[in-house]
């Protein structure tokens, strides 16, 4: 009979640490996240099998006249009014391997959609990239895990 304070069973935790994928151990990508400019969080949640993440928060959230920011540079005319703030940004993103994530991202500074891949990359650190040319160039950013 194994106790839980036998060696044996220090050991075995010892290596499972050690050959486990880090993105096992750590918290997985949900939660609230602000990119590198400090100036959006976007929080990051499970939707179904995928993960989907929404502009939480702005750092100015109103324009110049004192109005909600909206999606003004949407190629979709009915979409312009839409607020930022609960603006859909990751879009479809679906398990790629290893703790890491495809789908789609929304630049709502230029309108775009792009190719999207997030990945871990540390304990409280997002990889985020934006791709085009089916993923040829990509663009690459780390997001911080907030409050």
């Amino acid at each position: 009979m194994i106790r839980l304070s036998s060696p044996l069973l220090a050991c075995a935790i010892a290596v499972a640490a050690a050959i486990l994928p880090a993105p096992l151990m750590a918290a997985g990508p949900e939660g609230l996240w602000i990119n590198a400019e400090g100036d959006t969080k976007v929080r990051v949640s499970r939707c179904g099998e995928g993960l989907c993440g929404t502009v939480a928060w702005l750092k100015e959230p109103n324009d110049s006249a004192g109005r909600p920011k909206t999606d003004k540079d949407n190629p979709d005319a009915s979409k312009r009014s839409r607020r930022l703030i609960g603006l859909p940004v990751l879009i479809g993103m679906k398990p790629a391997g290893d703790g890491k994530w495809s789908g789609r991202i929304y630049n709502a500074d230029d309108g775009n959609t792009y190719i999207s891949n997030l990945a871990p990359a540390g304990e409280n650190t997002l990889k985020v990239q934006g791709c085009v040319l089916g993923g040829l160039l990509c663009k690459t950013m780390n997001w911080s895990r907030s409050n």
